[in-house]
């Protein structure tokens, strides 16, 4: 084969080639197809002297003695008020209850400390029943805490690996009750976009049509994708699981730059652009040196030695130098643009939105 046509076999491929595709259950999710938050207040019991000081906590105290009556065990006001429990710590259990989720099985839960327990590791969490939004009980929780830390003391020094106040029972409740959901329920499903975007919807619905069939799909806003689906549970059931198979080409995003004020971090997607523009950037620092004066009276003057301080102040600005910063149609050429400033984190955070306010900078700024 000669050189000019293995070039012009080449370049048929890379047309041909396809474009980087995503599947449509990463891109959305049927509606109605959710998980729910569960929490309740429990018991841990079992530690070995790090529960609650139960002077500072009384509702530990009441809660132990509301548990003993339950189970027969009255004690008068006078002595329960006076419990000293230092093996029982009052806790906090959460859990996420998923879709489908059926009674019989398990669940994953999180114990974490609401007083001033020093370490829950050890200890053993009471009957907790786990309740949803609507108040109902929807799982009962009761285990043994794994703990992912280790901590030490004596003689005023302390030593601590990771959190000792929050742990984990791994399949440590169970379902009591399901949430029933409206999957089966109409003759069509909808589909969630991850992100409100309507090329996105487009996308999909066009997708839908294209494999399964014209007319079955279409896009009722910028976030829904109506879908006729058959009335058979089974029959819907292989039907969602072919749609989320099916594949479109990746739709690209909205550019946005997401700026974190806390720590400097910014981030950039692919369809950030950058006009030209010019900055000038300059570092400005205040030191202040603070020495101690002492006053000495005179020999038998009756007077006293006084102490004071002389501080004196620096400021010292570097020249800011005009960069200009062309034009960058792409992300590495703005990232390239941006290294050339030599500016830190915190400082490009406030340069970004001096060129967005100036309209060079082609995206939406979040801040988080």
């Amino acid at each position: 084969m000669s050189r000019r046509l293995l070039a012009a076999f080449l370049l048929a491929l890379s047309v041909c080639a396809p474009a980087q595709a995503v599947r449509i259950k990463e891109v959305a999710a049927v509606q109605g197809v959710r998980s729910n938050q569960l929490t309740g207040y429990g018991l841990v019991v079992g530690l070995d002297g790090t529960g609650d000081q139960t002077t500072q906590m009384p509702y530990t105290t009441q809660s132990v003695a509301n548990y003993l009556q339950q189970l027969g065990i009255t004690l008068p006001p006078a002595q329960a008020s006076q419990l000293q429990l230092k093996n029982v710590a009052a806790v906090i259990v959460t859990a996420t209850l998923p879709a489908f989720a059926q009674p019989g099985q398990t669940l994953d839960i999180n114990v974490s400390s609401m007083g001033n327990s020093k370490s829950l590791r050890g200890g053993t969490l009471v009957a907790t029943p786990l309740r949803g939004a609507d108040g109902e009980i929807y799982a009962l929780a009761q285990g043994n805490l794994v703990i992912g830390g280790a901590g030490a003391s004596a003689a005023g020094s302390k030593v601590q690996i990771n959190q000792l106040s929050a742990g984990r029972i791994p399949n440590g409740a169970q379902v009591e009750r399901a949430v029933p959901t409206a999957l089966n329920e109409g003759d069509s499903v909808n589909l969630g976009l991850n992100a409100a975007d309507f090329e996105t919807a487009r996308r999909v619905a066009q997708a839908i049509n294209t494999r399964l069939g014209g007319g079955i799909a279409r896009a009722l806003d910028g976030r829904t994708v109506q879908v006729q689906a058959p009335v058979d549970a089974n029959a819907r059931v292989s039907f969602i699981a072919q749609l989320e198979e099916l594949t479109l080409e990746q739709p690209v995003p909205a550019a946005r730059v997401v700026l974190n004020a806390r720590t400097g971090s910014v981030v950039l997607n692919q369809a950030v652009t950058l006009g030209p523009c010019a900055i000038a950037h300059g570092n400005l620092s205040i030191t202040i040196n603070s020495q101690p004066v002492i006053s000495q009276p005179g020999p038998f003057s009756n007077g006293r030695t006084v102490v004071a301080e002389q501080a004196s102040i620096q400021i010292n600005q570097q020249p800011g130098i005009l960069i200009q910063v062309p034009n960058a149609p792409l992300l590495s050429d703005v990232v390239r643009a941006l290294n050339a400033l030599g500016a830190t984190p915190q400082d490009l955070v406030t340069i970004l939105q001096a060129i967005k306010a100036s309209g060079a900078l082609h995206a939406e700024l979040e801040v988080i």
